[in-house]
């Protein structure tokens, strides 16, 4: 029998084995599936879990039910590509495999700052999201909330949590001159009379010295807040920059054509974990996935597989709150309450499909 281990059951992984099993398999081949949860999570959506908008149930989807596959649940501590096997904790069996998919998505980039990772929240992970939801809802009337980087995650958040809490007293720190800088200034300029309008605080070239249990420093000035949530920048999972394959300078790992290892082209990679020229995000991966699916479906037939076309992203759709929003649709910018729909569109057809 051939195995087929898959870790991580984020977007590229579920779209990776949910496009395979469409595929014509040989009957050797089994699919393992390890992940700590037994449930696929919508990550682009776990800012309402932190702004207790939704709930768990709403956010997690059940993974394909199939004779092919197995699942592990539980934490990898370690990817040993030399023996070829997965090691979990728990005494758990290593899972041994003869292909492997890598796809463990990202964590916070804490820059190094001091205190970053003892004292603020994330929305990096399931949990991490329920952890800052439980802080923010605790929070007493008038209460402070920073929330530090001004990149997608970081505006959803901060307008979620306005929506969410009014009474909250919301601080944006911004590294650069204007929020979302990888956007057009269409798009700036409305989601930045958008915080003015709803009274959230935006401090722009922001320079976060450190965090403390109670602030964060920024600029020589220390912001006394109740609860800071990190949304400055990501990196791959630590297992994945443990491994000792080539990186590029975002500690990505590098892949071919085919999203194989060169060193070793039994190992696939996607995601947030392979070097690609675009952005990280759900859509790029899940398009990855796909790809990577039907490159194994050959691989395992013995067949060569076909080069894959090249990756059509279809833009990026950003939230404010519940009725407004923000993104670049048929390479155009739009604002107003037609993105934010277009991205609830795309959430129901997701979990639907």
């Amino acid at each position: 029998m051939k195995q087929l281990v898959v870790i991580g059951g984020g977007y590229g992984g579920f779209k990776m084995v949910s496009h395979l099993l469409d595929q014509n398999l040989p009957d050797d081949l089994t699919v393992t599936i390890v992940d700590r949860n037994p449930y696929h999570s919508i990550k682009t959506e776990f800012y309402t879990i932190a702004a207790g908008t939704s709930a768990d149930k709403d956010l997690r989807m059940n993974f394909p039910v199939n004779q092919r596959i197995n699942y592990v649940f539980g934490e990898i501590i370690k990817i040993d590509p030399e023996n070829k096997q997965v090691l979990l904790h728990a005494k758990k069996e290593p899972v041994t495999y003869d292909y492997l998919l890598i796809g463990l998505g990202c964590e916070d980039n804490y820059h190094g700052i001091e205190g970053a990772a003892e004292f603020t929240k994330s929305v990096q992970t399931f949990s991490n999201a329920r952890h800052a939801g439980v802080a923010v809802g605790n929070l007493k009337a008038q209460g402070k909330v920073s929330i530090v980087g001004a990149g997608l995650s970081g505006i959803e958040v901060a307008a979620e949590i306005r929506e969410s809490r009014p009474d909250l007293n919301i601080r944006l720190l911004d590294r650069g001159a204007t929020v979302l800088k990888a956007f057009d200034e269409k798009i700036q300029n409305y989601v930045e009379n958008w915080f003015k309008d709803n009274d959230v605080e935006v401090l722009h070239e922001a320079n976060v010295e450190y965090v403390e249990k109670d602030g964060v420093c920024n600029n020589g000035v220390c912001y006394v807040n109740d609860v800071t949530i990190w949304t400055a920048g990501v990196r791959p999972n630590y297992l994945v920059r443990e491994l000792p394959f080539e990186k590029d300078d975002q500690e990505k790992i590098v892949v071919n054509e085919f999203y194989q290892v060169p060193t070793q082209p039994n190992v696939y990679v996607v995601g947030d974990c392979a070097s690609s020229e675009y952005s990280p995000s759900a859509q790029l991966a899940g398009q990855q996935g796909e790809q990577i699916a039907e490159i194994l479906a050959d691989v395992v037939q013995n067949k060569e597989p076909q080069k894959p076309k090249e990756l059509k992203l279809k833009g990026t759709l950003g939230s404010l709150g519940s009725s407004e929003g923000f993104g670049n649709m048929m390479q155009r910018p739009v604002t107003g309450y037609i993105p934010r729909l277009a991205k609830s569109g795309v959430l129901w057809l997701n979990k639907r499909h």
